[in-house]
């Protein structure tokens, strides 16, 4: 396949997920299809990619992605940009915060015979819990206070 085409198919996938026609970006996966996904241990194959994909879709309603790059290298397209969306449902336990939400992301997707074959794909799951309001990050202010604090408690000790 040309690179235009290799780029063409790609796009096709993300874009089927985000107007939620699962099965037809599903179609878009090669026999043996496997995703390597940051955070989780072990590689998926196509239907644990589903079922993956359908609950983080089913937890946030109206997903985008907009790609800042689209590269294409040989054989494997490389989509950098952000998701957004907005969380309405359950997510790992965690009921709808109704928040939006927006995190950073990057793909590499390698094609074989016209589908894709593979999948790596990272996302800043740590501003997403942040976003959510899972984690708490001490903002400047609040810095200074916390570090004497902790000094004092070693000191005490």
């Amino acid at each position: 396949m040309e690179s235009e085409d290799l780029k063409a198919l790609v796009l096709r996938f993300y874009q089927a997920f985000d107007d939620r026609h699962i099965e037809q970006a599903l179609a878009l996966l090669a026999p043996g299809f496997v995703a390597h996904l940051a955070g989780v241990p072990e590689a998926l194959d196509a239907e644990g990619f589903k079922q993956f994909g359908l609950e983080f879709y089913t937890a946030f309603s109206q997903g985008q992605h907009r790609f800042d790059e689209v590269i294409v290298a040989g054989d494997r397209v490389v989509t950098a940009g952000t998701f957004t969306a907005q969380h309405l449902g359950t997510f790992q336990g965690l009921p709808p915060t109704g928040k939006f939400i927006r995190l950073s992301i990057m793909h590499i997707d390698r094609v074989e015979n016209g589908q894709i074959a593979e999948h790596w794909g990272q996302g800043d799951a740590l501003g997403l819990m942040q976003q959510l309001g899972i984690v708490f990050f001490p903002g400047p202010t609040l810095l200074p206070h916390m570090v004497r604090g902790a000094l004092a408690r070693m000191r005490g000790r």
